[in-house]
């Protein structure tokens, strides 16, 4: 733990953060995940056994720590939680995903895209707040809403949108679509369109890792793995042995729960019975932290602890991110189930709009430097459109291609042709 971390957890009341004879009853009053007012919670782990040697390194957002000292200093030099060109970057790429995904939906329904769509529009702070402190060697392990992660990993807007178009030049060649983004060059190992199956990928990436620095002595491999995955989720098995696995085996992985309070149309609330994620962390020998997913700069301090920590051979992290989705769970959702109320109260807390005002407030950036980065999103935004829209679609040839190991072993013949369509090939079986 840095010097730093160190220092500000001992402004915080000491009682939140002892590993001691602790007890979680302080922690009994909690919000009912609408709108709290408690932006940051953390569930520190209880003292292992004498026979246990796992060593544990508490893990906390700073922000508010930080907020206060701000407001007590008559400069801010030294003081804000970002430098002018973090906060650009920041900025640049949660208005590049907004952006991205409103096209996204423009074309969806002038018929440029097939199939379903799920759109990230709100949730933007959880995947630039931990995506944007990764090394290139880092993997990011997605969802079915995975765009914008692929954006934040570095995936050329071209490259996302073309694979959304169903063309060759996708990062998948046309053959992925909306919930399976891939780039090997990016280290995206993949959206995944059922829940909860890429959390065993994600922690076999980790174990791949530690293998290649432990096993194969290879020291500059200290790469971290981020796995991201919704509140419902979190009621499957995979979740739960995989937290086991990583704990034990300590793997640089950090578990991130995207929790905006509905999966599909059933509430968070109503389909778990302890609605606090965060708190399987210490369950399975991790720390588990809850944090305003709505709020960048908290997301990114407790995401640059997660990452420091797994790559420094301390093991996982599960970090509950509370957020919401703006538009409904996809774009053939006509989004009727949730309370306008509850809508309109995290529409007042756009993550974008948050942080523009931070950074304005603290002349960071102006309204003019904002609004001509906007321009220039809005222009690369329309020129992915442009290409993806002029790009060929793949040849029949590519069909079978990456769905077999030898495709000419099964689905094509020697002569280049499907085998499905020789007479020959249905011979005894049952026509319908």
């Amino acid at each position: 733990m840095s010097a730093t971390f160190s220092s500000l957890i001992n402004t915080i009341t000491p009682q939140c953060f002892t590993t001691e004879n602790h007890s979680l009853s302080h922690l009994k009053t909690t919000s009912a995940f609408l709108g709290s007012t408690q932006k940051i919670r953390f569930c520190p782990l209880i003292k292992s056994p004498p026979q246990q040697k796992h060593r544990h390194a508490n893990v906390v957002a700073v922000s508010d720590v930080k907020q206060k000292q701000q407001l007590k200093s008559t400069s801010f030099v030294g003081n804000l939680l970002i430098t002018k060109e973090e906060g650009l970057e920041l900025y640049e790429d949660m208005v590049l995903g907004r952006s991205f995904e409103d096209m996204c939906a423009q074309m969806y329904y002038r018929g440029k895209m097939f199939g379903f769509v799920h759109l990230y529009n709100g949730q933007e702070a959880v995947s630039t707040g931990f995506i944007k402190l990764l090394k290139k060697k880092d993997c990011v392990v997605s969802t079915y809403r995975d765009h914008v992660h692929a954006l934040s990993k570095g995936v050329p807007a071209r490259e996302v949108m073309s694979e959304l178009f169903g063309k060759t030049t996708g990062c998948v060649r046309g053959q992925g679509g909306s919930m399976h983004m891939f780039s090997k060059e990016h280290n995206l190992i993949g959206g995944f369109a059922f829940i909860g199956e890429g959390i065993p990928i994600a922690t076999g990436a980790a174990f791949s890792s530690k293998y290649r620095r432990e096993v194969l002595k290879e020291t500059d491999s200290n790469d971290v793995t981020l796995a991201f995955f919704g509140d419902g989720t979190c009621n499957n098995g995979q979740f739960y042995e995989c937290l086991n696995m990583a704990a034990l085996w300590k793997l640089p992985i950090v578990f991130v729960v995207e929790n905006n309070l509905w999966a599909i149309g059933m509430s968070h609330l109503r389909a778990t019975s302890d609605p606090e994620i965060w708190k399987k962390g210490p369950a399975f020998g991790m720390p588990g932290v809850h944090v305003d997913g709505m709020d960048v700069l908290k997301v990114r301090e407790v995401a640059k602890e997660a990452i420091e920590r797994a790559r420094r051979g301390d093991g996982p992290t599960l970090v509950e991110c509370e957020t919401y989705r703006f538009r409904g769970h996809s774009l053939a959702d006509p989004d009727e189930l949730r309370d306008p109320s509850e809508k309109a109260h995290y529409a007042a807390r756009d993550s974008i709009a948050a942080l523009k005002k931070y950074m304005i407030e603290n002349k960071l950036a102006t309204e003019a430097e904002l609004k001509a980065m906007e321009k220039k999103i809005e222009e690369v935004v329309e020129d992915a459109v442009e290409f993806a829209d002029a790009s060929p679609h793949p040849p029949r040839s590519q069909l079978l291609q990456n769905v077999f190991a030898d495709p000419k072993g099964f689905g094509i013949g020697p002569d280049g042709r499907y085998r499905c369509e020789d007479p020959k090939f249905t011979e005894g079986t049952a026509h319908v």
